[in-house]
This record gives C-alpha cells, structure tokens and sequence, in this order.
C-alpha cells in the first residue's frame, strides 16, 4: 500500500542573546533548517544547522531535501536516509523527523524505538562562554559560576590568560575547553600545561584536523583530548586512536540521531568517552541528542540557553539540569 506524506521544508532564524563568537566568526542569529513529515494525521518534526566548516549551507541543505521530495513523500524510512541525501544537516533534519513521524504514529516514544532500557532521565549539560577578552570572559564566568560545568571556547593568542582569568571567577566550577582547531602544534605542550594548572577536564579538537597527527606523541595525559572536526562518523574511529580519548558526537556531523547511535557504539566498543555536543539551535535540535546523552560522559546541549527566545514548548532547563523533551516538542 502506498504512503500517503507530506514533506515541508523550511528556513528558521532565531535570535542569540547578544552575540556567540568562536575562533571562526561571531554570529547573532542561530539559522537552522525545519523538516515537518505529516502522514496519517501525525506529524513528525526535525531541526539542523547547516555548517560552513562542512560546506554546507541553508541553501543546500534546502535543495537537497526538496530535490529528494518525491522518494520522501513515497514513503523512504531512516535506513534511505542516507542514499537519498547527501548532506550530513539535510540527513540529519530529515532522520529525526522520521524518529518523531514514528513515535508518533505508533504512540511509542523514540526512547524505547532506539532500544534504551529506561525512560531517560535529565542530565547537566555544559554552559558556553563564547570567545572573548580574558576581562570579559572572567566576567561571564563569575556570573555563570553557579552552573557546574562551563565549556570555554578559546581562540590560541591569549588562551592562558582566558584559563587563569576563568578559574580565579569561577574557581570551584568544573571546566572543559573547545579550541576549534586554534592551536598549533607547537604550542600543545604550553597550552596542555595551562590547561592541568587551571583543572580543566577535557579538550576538544586543540588542533586543525589535517594535524592531529601530532597528538599522537602526548602519551598519556590527565586531560581528555576530545575530536570534534576531526570526528564525524564510525568511519572515522581508525584514525583517531592513540591520539583521542573521546569523541563529540553531534547529530549534525553524522546526519542524524540513526547514525550517531551507530558511531556512539562503535566508539564506547573501542575504547573513546563520548561526549554529545551541538551547533547553535532551538530545543527541537537538541532533543534527539538528549537521547545520546543518556551514555556520554559529557553533555553539552546548551543551545536553547544562549537563545533569546525558544520553541514553545521547548525543553526544561532549571539551570544546567537539562529535562527530557516533552513528547509536544519531539519524540
């Protein structure tokens, strides 16, 4: 019998409040790509961010999902997910979507269609402090301080100072540090050693992922060396032992929460942490990795929290103690 489903394909923007800056750029909007599946009177929704460091764009991701249209309204399942696409955010938007068109129509949450033996629990998700001068980047911290986990994102040429300045404003605080490729091999050793005297706990992606050969002579350290470019899906994984001890799973670079449970088995069977991260986006894009996040070690799913406004509903936060989505949202 055939399907009966209705795909629609649309381009959201959704303010920051005030401005998020890394060692690639500084943004004030959050621009994500919305599929919406109606089939049998349920409807199933999914979110990504198309991402520049991938080259993929709003414009792509858009063409690609409306130039597969006729195979998704004929009724293509997850396993076509990534035959029919080939952009990992279109992949990723139209996969959740098919997770929650699902749900959905079989009133059986994602929880349990992903196979998890209980319902999932709320975890603490990491804070952001985008990149800034160590002055202001002390300042956010000192008013983040109450939060248990703060993620900073550092940029190379005065890192140190950000770790000092951060650690004396949020001294009992735990910290974990994203260099988006900033560092130079050169300056591992220098940076590794701000980053034990200031107690952070893990480091992602400190090196461009065409270098990260050189993390392969640090031996052990007391640092979590976490991929994150250099990560994107079980293919991966071979070349990143011996110089990686976890990996960021993100929906968006594995084109959807399908594959991302993959590449999460395959990492804990190989020995990685995994730590569940997130480009900028509403709760509707998080959703899905909070059902990863009920295996990492390390969330960070703060996405909703450096928006000026989100979905409604969205997901409950009571600081950084992230709820489960509500079933209106997604799931």
């Amino acid at each position: 019998m055939a399907v009966s489903r209705k795909l629609s394909v649309d381009h959201e923007s959704w303010p920051i409040a005030g401005s998020f800056s890394i060692s690639r750029g500084t943004k004030t909007t959050a621009e994500v790509i919305k599929v919406t599946l109606e089939q049998d009177g349920a409807t199933g929704v999914g979110e990504s961010v198309p991402y520049a460091r991938y080259n993929e764009t709003i414009d792509a991701a858009m063409d690609a999902l409306n130039g597969a249209r006729a195979q998704i309204e004929a009724g293509c399942s997850r396993a076509d997910v990534h035959r029919v696409l080939n952009l990992h955010a279109a992949q990723n938007a139209l996969d959740c979507a098919l997770w929650d068109l699902e749900a959905k129509l079989t009133g059986t949450p994602v929880w349990q269609l992903a196979g998890l033996d209980k319902e999932p629990e709320p975890v603490i998700t990491a804070y952001t402090l985008s990149l800034e001068t160590p002055e202001k980047m002390a300042e956010a911290a000192a008013r983040a301080s109450g939060r248990p986990l703060l993620k900073i994102k550092l940029g190379g040429d005065g890192d140190h100072e950000r770790l000092r300045a951060i650690r004396d404003a949020a001294p009992d605080t735990r910290l974990i540090i994203d260099a988006n490729e900033a560092w130079k091999p050169a300056d591992l050793d220098n940076h590794l050693a701000a980053c034990a005297e200031t107690a952070v706990e893990l480091v992602e992606q400190p090196l461009p992922a065409g270098d990260d050969d050189a993390l392969g002579g640090l031996g052990k350290t007391d640092v979590l060396i976490c991929a994150d470019e250099s990560a994107h899906g079980k293919e991966d994984l071979h070349k990143l032992a011996g110089k990686y001890s976890a990996i960021n799973v993100k929906l968006d670079k594995t084109g959807g929460l399908t594959e991302a449970l993959a590449l999460a088995d395959a990492a804990q069977d190989q020995g990685f942490e995994i730590m569940i991260g997130c480009m900028l986006a509403t709760s509707l894009a998080m959703a899905p990795g909070h059902i990863v996040a009920q295996r990492a070690r390390v969330v960070d799913l703060d996405g909703p929290l450096l928006l000026a406004r989100d979905r409604d509903p969205g997901i409950r936060f009571d600081g950084s103690l992230m709820y489960p989505p509500p079933p209106a949202l997604w799931g």
